[in-house]
């Protein structure tokens, strides 16, 4: 896996327990996840259609950097199929793990258009 950009903590990202807030931390994850499938696919009308399970592994604190793990799982036709960890960048835990997270490829009206990639990537 590779890991392609860092985030700062900073104190408006925190909830009540002083820990990352979940939402944005998944609000990140989805951007930082669409621009990789929209990379993939050179495409820029990309849409989120899938998050699996979310797990959340350990709590990250307001000063701690964190950084983005993406890789290609699969392809379909019009969908790509996109893993993300996301770390600690300074011991490494892991902070949230994602298995899957799907993203298709869309016409200006919506519909689902191919992507060009070759399907089953992995």
């Amino acid at each position: 896996m590779k890991y392609y950009s860092r985030r700062f903590i900073k104190p408006e990202h925190l909830n009540p327990a002083n820990a990352l807030f979940g939402g944005q931390l998944l609000s990140w994850i989805d951007e930082e996840a669409a621009i990789f499938a929209a990379c993939q696919t050179r495409s820029n009308s990309i849409v989120t259609k899938l998050i699996s399970e979310i797990n959340f592994m350990t709590p990250a604190r307001q000063g701690d950097v964190l950084e983005f793990g993406l890789e290609l799982v699969s392809a379909g036709s019009s969908s790509i199929t996109v893993r993300c960890e996301v770390r600690n960048k300074v011991n490494h835990l892991p902070v949230v793990v994602i298995d899957k997270m799907v993203f298709v490829c869309v016409d200006e009206l919506g519909r689902p258009q191919s992507h060009g990639l070759r399907a089953n990537v992995a």
